[in-house]
């Protein structure tokens, strides 16, 4: 008895211990599944708003509805699209007073008064974002999301629906509109029907049903619809598996039958059921870990850096200590892209994560927050020169080459540094200042460091007035000018050629160098309206010089737009110039752009005419073993090599190995910066065909340059030349 009394209880003990696991079994999965329609439902809104961003940031898009164009080309892109594609069940067009011009419902093109039908459901969406749109406000925006937008959970015509409205906007920024007047793109996507049908069928809910109320049986669980509000609109409603469950009517006629057997059932059991545990948690850590972590490098992405710098500026105290945060980014990272390819390019990333690792503490934060820029968290700072020798540490570390499928790459890594409290304690704070002294690092040449300072905030403003000034010049036309500085011969110091450089005469600052408007006009979308300018006033002026050749620079962005070539044809063809005459002068890393488009519109200059010269020689990467690829008829030695001449730097070996290379190639040559006679006598003797720089003349305005060619001699002491060149 007292062994059956002991088995008896034994056997309660061990049912009462499976059925609270199998109760608790239950509970988890049923957890998991309600987050996982919850979080279905909140990846639905987001993507039916990315879904119509993909036709309403478009030129094409904003053009048609604007002219009322082909309603067949509005309904097969705007309409009928998003329903074959998307799945969306409604797409409405408004004009800008919220009228709508084109409706979508039912599966075909309707009626605009069916709009009349939501209109009442949509109109708090529409009003918020046309205050936002009038506002100009960003917020949300990123390069994921393009626009601004609205979208919630409503009843739309009896459905539970995600309603999305966004703008029609265009794509290019080429065509202005009056914020708040934008046509507007509404699309509808019902929850129920075919989207219940579809997540039951794809997530393995069973009998998954949507209802108004909340009418589940007793072994049924819901997930109320919320909107933004926080009103319930209805229930998700299915019936959970529940393995535990499952477990427990599998086994208890087995233990009512074979009592004698029950502890080495027990035993089983619990190793089933932990074997079904662990591997829940596992799933579920691993799920939390990608949602936090880059999948390329394992680094916190983002978001966790965003929680881990709120949380350490939380804890930092107001003493002695403080708090760090590093802005990093790869110095030539887009030509490691462009030139080994993007393999290469997640390889380079990698490694270079591996090595801030390295270099860092355990209780510091790295983190990737995108492309090819890092950031990093050290805490409890005691001394600024701590972190200036990590900096120094990091930069020290990334020059030493990495090697990517067979070849060796250096790369450089510049830093920008802010400091908690100093700087601030708000994180946005914090990161927009690093980012400005990454900024200052990378302006001042690259490979270094640099600690923000307030005077770093007036230079980036500094900057921004350049663009807004270059603006105006552009359209004011008597700011932006051509400057000609003659080539010669290297042999009878005769002119061959003209280069046309750009100049800009500030109203009130003077004379602005290139060196510091062109890079702000490359990065605001000028650089094209400024080389069509360049271009065309050269090419005006030089149709009757006695000169061979005209040069003019062309920048990669420029090379990049696919018309690039057709439009400097229209030109020639316009004014009645010789293409032979003209010579644009171009980067290695244009003619070796990795979309082919650049290396396109080359080939068409060359059979039109056109002359292709490579500038800057012997500065790019890795130039002398990919020169015989690149299709140019000239080699322009870069003015640094001319500079050494006479120092132990092995210039002059490097520039005769220069000079013979274009030989055996049958390219011709030209020096730029030569400002002495023995660098002239020198290039000379070398066999350099073409001399261009100071000593024998400084950049000219039309009307000297118109005299000097007159005259058909060297001008060494032209007064009024802008010496910048």
């Amino acid at each position: 008895m007292p062994i059956v009394l002991a088995a008896i209880i034994a056997a309660i003990a061990f049912f009462l211990l499976l059925v609270w696991s199998s109760h608790e079994t239950d509970r988890v999965a049923i957890d998991r599944q309600e987050r996982l329609v919850a979080l279905v439902v909140s990846q639905m809104r987001s993507a039916v708003a990315h879904d119509q961003e993909s036709v309403t940031v478009w030129d094409d898009a904003l053009k048609a509805v604007k002219s009322g164009g082909s309603e067949e080309w509005i309904d097969h892109n705007l309409g009928t699209w998003m329903h074959t594609y998307f799945g969306h069940d409604g797409a409405y067009i408004l004009n800008s007073q919220d009228q709508a011009v084109y409706a979508f419902s039912g599966g075909h093109v309707s009626d605009v008064s069916a709009y009349d039908k939501i209109a009442s459901s949509a109109l708090p969406l529409v009003k918020s974002l046309r205050a936002k749109l009038r506002a100009s406000d960003t917020t949300g925006v990123n390069e994921k999301i393009l626009t601004p937008g609205e979208a919630d959970l409503m009843v739309v015509e009896g459905h539970p629906a995600v309603v999305s409205v966004k703008p029609i906007v265009s794509d290019t920024g080429n065509i202005e509109q009056v914020p708040g007047s934008e046509y507007l793109h509404v699309a509808v996507r019902f929850l129920d029907g075919r989207f219940t049908t579809e997540l039951g069928r794809d997530y393995h809910f069973e009998g998954l049903r949507f209802s108004w109320n909340n009418d589940r049986a007793p072994k049924e669980v819901s997930y109320a619809l919320n909107s933004a509000s926080g009103r319930t609109i209805g229930y998700f409603i299915w019936k959970p598996y529940r393995p535990g469950s499952a477990v427990l009517d599998s086994i208890t006629p087995i233990l009512l039958a074979l009592l004698a057997t029950v502890l080495t059932t027990i035993a089983a059991l619990i190793a089933v059921l932990h074997k079904r545990s662990t591997k829940l948690r596992m799933s579920e850590a691993k799920l939390h870990h990608l949602a936090l972590h880059d999948p390329l490098t394992g680094l916190p992405n983002r978001t966790l850096f965003n929680a881990r710098l709120e949380q350490a500026l939380a804890r930092q105290p107001r003493g002695k200590s403080k708090l760090a945060v590093l802005y990093l980014d790869i110095d030539h990272f887009k030509q490691v892209n462009d030139t080994l390819g993007h393999p290469a390019g997640d390889e380079l990333i990698r490694e270079f994560a591996e090595r801030l690792r390295k270099l860092t503490r355990d209780i510091d934060t790295v983190s990737r927050i995108g492309g090819d820029e890092f950031i990093i968290i050290v805490s409890d700072v005691t001394r600024k020169e701590d972190i200036s020798n990590l900096c120094q540490r990091i930069i020290d570390t990334i020059r030493h080459p990495f090697d990517l499928y067979g070849s060796q790459i250096f790369v450089g890594t510049s830093i920008g540094v802010a400091f908690a409290p100093t700087d601030g304690l708000e994180r946005t704070e914090l990161t927009r200042k690093a980012d400005i002294a990454l900024y200052h690092a990378k302006s001042s040449g690259r490979s270094r460091y640099a600690v923000f300072g307030k005077e770093m905030d007036t230079i980036l403003q500094v900057r921004r007035n350049i663009e807004q000034d270059l603006r105006a010049a552009l359209q004011a036309k008597d700011q932006i000018q051509v400057y000609y500085q003659p080539i010669y011969s290297a042999t009878d110091r005769k002119i061959t050629g003209v280069e046309a450089l750009l100049r800009w005469h500030h109203p009130k600052s003077g004379w602005i160098s290139p060196d510091v408007f062109i890079p702000i006009a490359e990065e605001a979308g000028l650089i094209e309206k400024l080389g069509e300018q360049v271009l065309r006033e050269a090419c005006t002026a030089a149709i009757n010089w006695p000169v061979g050749t005209v040069a003019v620079n062309v920048s990669a962005i420029e090379l990049r737009n696919p018309s690039y070539a057709a439009g400097v044809a229209h030109l020639l063809l316009s004014l009645g110039m010789n293409p032979q005459k003209l010579e644009l002068e171009m980067t290695e890393s244009a003619l070796t752009d990795n979309s082919g488009q650049c290396e396109q519109n080359v080939k068409a200059l060359r059979q039109l005419g056109v002359r292709i010269a490579l500038d800057d020689f012997g500065t790019g990467f890795s130039s002398l073993s990919r020169l015989q690829r690149l299709e140019v008829d000239r080699i322009k030695i870069d003015r640094s090599f001319i500079k050494g001449f006479g120092a132990e730097s092995g210039d002059e070996a490097i520039v005769q190995a220069i000079v013979e290379l274009a030989r055996a190639t049958g390219l011709k040559t030209t020096a730029e910066g030569v400002e002495t006679k023995e660098q002239g006598k020198r290039l000379q003797q070398m066999g350099c065909d073409n001399l261009q720089g100071f000593l024998l003349s400084q950049p000219l305005p039309v009307s000297e340059l118109n005299s000097l060619l007159g005259e058909g001699t060297p001008s060494h002491a032209v007064k009024g030349a802008i010496a910048t060149t």
